[in-house]
């Protein structure tokens, strides 16, 4: 005899199959959460590595507050995949020689530019002026500097990554696109 208030075969598959979704369902949810986090300790990286070049720049004001034809750091550009040593032959600064402030500036950069190598996958770098670094068109950031001996300096910085959806982050020519535009204020004019 079987119990009257037993459960029939297609009431546990209905409950398994409930079951199944849900866990799915679970899956796809740590899958997601997984992506953010790493999105976003790439993301703090990339802040930590622009605010500590910020500071350099500021801590070697002589060139910061001179004209921008003598600038290093101004039209700054760094990509990755283009250099395989990540910013080899850099001056060296420490020793019995003292650096003048464009050597500490290259030495700066070299040193950036390897720092950015090695925390950012496919990592991108421009610093120039730029009054915009907002394109309202695109409803992002841009590469394209608008120049001007008033803009502010902006440190633009960008690395492979995924949008949402899961599908690459890059513009129309295929480039990875820029993550974040650090503006440096009192740049100078």
């Amino acid at each position: 005899m079987f119990p009257v208030g037993g459960s029939s075969l297609v009431e546990v598959l209905v409950s398994l199959l409930l079951l199944a979704l849900g866990l799915l369902g679970a899956s796809i949810l740590q899958l997601h959460s997984l992506r953010a986090r790493h999105e976003s300790g790439l993301l703090s990286a990339g802040v930590q590595l622009a605010a500590g070049m910020a500071e350099r720049m500021r801590a070697n004001s002589v060139l910061m507050n001179g004209p921008d034809a003598g600038n290093p750091y101004l039209n700054v550009a760094y990509a990755a995949a283009d250099d395989a040593e990540a910013g080899g032959g850099a001056p060296d600064c420490f020793g019995a020689t003292a650096c003048s402030a464009a050597e500490l500036a290259q030495f700066d950069i070299a040193e950036w530019k390897q720092r950015l190598h090695a925390a950012l996958p496919g990592a991108r770098l421009h610093i120039c002026r730029d009054t915009s670094a907002w394109d309202a068109a695109a409803q992002g950031l841009q590469w394209a500097c608008s120049g001007g001996k008033g803009a502010p300096i902006v440190i633009k910085l960008g690395w492979r990554g995924r949008l949402p959806d899961g599908s690459p982050a890059v513009n129309a020519a295929g480039e990875s696109l820029p993550r974040l535009a650090f503006q440096l204020s009192g740049g100078g004019a």
